[in-house]
């Protein structure tokens, strides 16, 4: 009998092809386009004046001293992470003279960077909030914000974030939050929203506040850019500090250093949660282990090793807040730069509803928010081998002195073409 064989033939031909994703697939179309006048300005990644991407001094000096350091091994981390490194991330967050962290209601974890991070934090709300609550992300957001919490099984909707003047909808933002129900969980940027570059005001984050303690919500401050933003690591830390020391409440807290410290493929980040006492942050550091060991084990120690060893040092921090200061002044003058440029030509703005470019120059961070249509993206890179994701966001690292007004001359193309 031919029973026995039955399900022996091929297992996988029925697994459907996943859909590009929007953000990454933006650097594989620049990486196969052969054009030598090719612009990315998808990725969030930081390139220097001439393009180029670049390793922070700082970095550079902490690696020799490992490398120099016949101390070192590569045995596993514990669980949690590198104990010197968990000590120094929650204090470049929450700071030095942070209530919680003296207090020791801080339970912390490394993680894989910020992605890791939110998706530790969306199974431990899973597992342990009640009644698996509905996670508020604002309207735009990060594009990976919402498969992390629905691959928790949780479900997702969008709180008003944007008017069509790119100015910050704080009005429908609150109204949105304040409509949600009791213990929900209220996703926030902690600086340089993405992909707008449109941060509250701290007035404006006294109101979300209010509204977060009124709904009893599960707060959670995304922290990709701190440091990056404006260059000074407290001002970038404003909401945090705000929420958690003047306003007494719990919250989570994301870490990526991908950013800041150019550790992209290092894959270093944190989970913090702010507890309400000493006892309950044991148990839910307990907890945050559980979910890593079956996941991945254990966190990767080069990275860690480079952050605590930079945060650690008086002279390497110091070296790596200046160099902070300089990235993020270049992606202001490029700001300045492009709408110069837009203006010198005379372009228009990308649609009615603007009577200019300042909102880019307006906006913080690495992205600019530009208002570009999906049929202007398509056109930038089909006509002019300029590449963005399709919600016209732009990489304002990928521009530089050398192509500003080549991006510009594009636009400006892109814009009158779609209007005859």
């Amino acid at each position: 009998m031919d029973g026995g064989k039955v399900g022996w033939g091929p297992k996988w031909q029925h697994v459907p092809m996943a859909p590009v994703d929007p953000i990454l697939g933006v650097a594989v179309a620049y990486t196969a386009d052969p054009s030598p006048a090719k612009i990315n300005l998808g990725i969030g990644a930081y390139r220097d004046a001439s393009g180029k991407p670049i390793v922070l001094k700082c970095i550079k000096e902490a690696e020799k001293k490992i490398a120099n350091d016949p101390s070192m091994n590569k045995e596993y981390l514990p669980v949690q992470g590198l104990e010197p490194f968990l000590k120094v991330t929650s204090q470049v967050i929450f700071g030095k003279q942070s209530k919680a962290l003296a207090e020791r209601r801080v339970a912390v974890v490394q993680s894989l960077s910020g992605t890791g991070a939110l998706r530790i934090a969306a199974e431990f709300i899973s597992v342990y909030a009640p009644g698996k609550p509905c996670v508020y992300i604002s309207d735009p957001s990060w594009g990976n914000h919402h498969t992390i919490f629905r691959k928790a099984g949780l479900k997702t909707v969008t709180y008003r974030y944007l008017t069509p003047q790119m100015g910050l909808d704080i009005e429908g933002m609150l109204q949105d939050l304040a409509g949600a129900p009791l213990g929900s969980v209220f996703v926030l940027h902690t600086v340089a929203h993405n992909p707008t570059g449109v941060d509250p005001t701290p007035d404006q984050w006294k109101r979300i506040a209010d509204v977060c303690e009124k709904k009893r919500a599960v707060i959670i401050f995304d922290t990709a850019y701190q440091g990056y933003a404006t260059g000074d690591l407290d001002k970038d830390a404003y909401a945090v500090r705000y929420f958690s020391d003047e306003r007494g409440l719990e919250l989570m807290v994301t870490q990526s250093y991908s950013k800041n410290f150019g550790l992209y493929g290092e894959r270093i980040g944190a989970l913090n949660v702010a507890c309400a006492d000493e006892e309950t942050a044991g148990k839910v550091r307990s907890q945050l282990n559980g979910i890593i060991r079956p996941m991945y084990s254990n966190p990767q120690l080069h990275g860690a090793r480079l952050v605590a060893g930079v945060l650690g040092d008086d002279s390497l921090r110091n070296m790596w807040q200046q160099e902070l200061t300089d990235m993020s002044q270049r992606i202001v003058d490029m700001r300045s730069a492009l709408v110069n440029a837009l203006n010198r030509i005379g372009c228009p703005p990308p649609n009615a509803k603007f009577t200019s470019w300042n909102h880019i120059t307006s906006q913080i961070g690495m992205f600019a928010f530009t208002g570009l249509a999906p049929q202007h993206c398509d056109a930038l890179k089909a006509k002019h081998h300029i590449y963005c994701t399709r919600n016209g966001r732009f990489s304002m690292a990928g521009v530089n002195p050398s192509n500003v007004e080549y991006i510009a001359q594009a636009i400006k193309d892109c814009i009158q073409g779609s209007r005859l």
